[in-house]
């Protein structure tokens, strides 16, 4: 059962035409551009509350996260969304506390180039820097690679070229809300448009569209889902019915089984993308089911 809070929420959503960003292609090219600056992206109440390092990654910046008091070995590499034409939002920095107080892991956040300004080749590179950086010292089996939305297509590839290149899986893979699928062409999806408050298909190819920069939109390094799947390490999947995106997690669950993969796979019925960023009942139930997967 959705709680009120959410229910709020949604109807918050659709009263104040949040879905207009993602309604047209046009809509989202303005967005885009609205939307470039890594400047005063870190809240002051989160230094204070934990211990909080930076660096630059080829010219982005990159933030680290550590409890005040380390209990745990694990370091999370999270990949944040925005249909990888937005900056990290508010809402990512209340999450991002409160993975590390769940946890009492570190989380490693890099703020990578966004399109239309750069296109995937230079968000990828600066991902990889990024993820060599932080987790050069760490132990695989204490490595998690985490992201939403966009940042969860980032996470699955991420994975994936670990394993082309030999390299020892993480502890584990979550995916929160992930796009996997820049097509955005699954024949269900037009039905899940209309009851997503959030999202919209013509406003994400357009994005797609913008970060492949003329790539062949099926080339796992912008469609993970394309991609190899066996050999990786678990994953864990959670995605609302809201959303539009739930049907390409559905087809990556599918394909899972079909090829033998771990994959531990959450739908919440009623939530709405990357609900799990918000302050809800619903997101304090799920990130504590996160935490207990590693």
């Amino acid at each position: 059962m959705v709680s009120l809070h959410s229910k709020a929420v949604i109807a918050k959503y659709w009263l104040t035409g949040q879905k207009r960003i993602f309604r047209t292609a046009g809509n989202l090219r303005r967005s885009a551009e609205d939307n470039q600056s890594e400047a005063a992206q870190l809240p002051d109440w989160l230094r204070e509350r934990h211990v909080v390092t930076g660096s630059d990654v080829r010219g982005h910046r990159c933030f680290t996260i550590r409890p005040h008091r380390p209990q745990s070995s694990r370091h999370i590499f999270y990949l944040h969304g925005g249909a990888y034409v937005h900056q990290v939002e508010a809402a990512h920095w209340r999450f991002f506390s409160r993975l590390v107080d769940e946890t009492s892991a570190t989380v490693t956040i890099p703020l990578y180039p966004l399109a239309p300004r750069h296109q995937y080749d230079e968000t990828l590179a600066m991902v990889w820097e990024a993820h060599e950086s932080a987790l050069r010292d760490v132990a695989p089996d204490d490595q998690v690679i985490m992201g939403d939305s966009a940042g969860g297509g980032l996470s699955l590839f991420l994975a994936q070229r670990r394993k082309s290149q030999g390299r020892p899986q993480p502890r584990r893979i979550v995916l929160i809300s992930p796009w996997l699928d820049i097509t955005v062409t699954h024949p269900t999806m037009p039905a899940l448009d209309r009851h997503d408050p959030f999202l919209g298909i013509e406003g994400l190819r357009e994005a797609g569209r913008l970060y492949s920069d003329g790539l062949n939109p099926h080339d796992p390094r912008v469609s993970p889902i394309y991609g190899e799947l066996t050999g990786l390490a678990p994953l864990s999947v959670f995605i609302g019915t809201r959303d539009v995106l739930l049907a390409d997690s559905r087809r990556l669950r599918a394909l899972a089984a079909q090829r033998g993969v771990e994959l531990d796979y959450e739908e919440y019925p009623g939530m709405f993308h990357g609900w799990i960023l918000q302050e809800l009942p619903e997101a304090h139930e799920a990130t504590r089911r996160i935490a207990a997967r590693f």
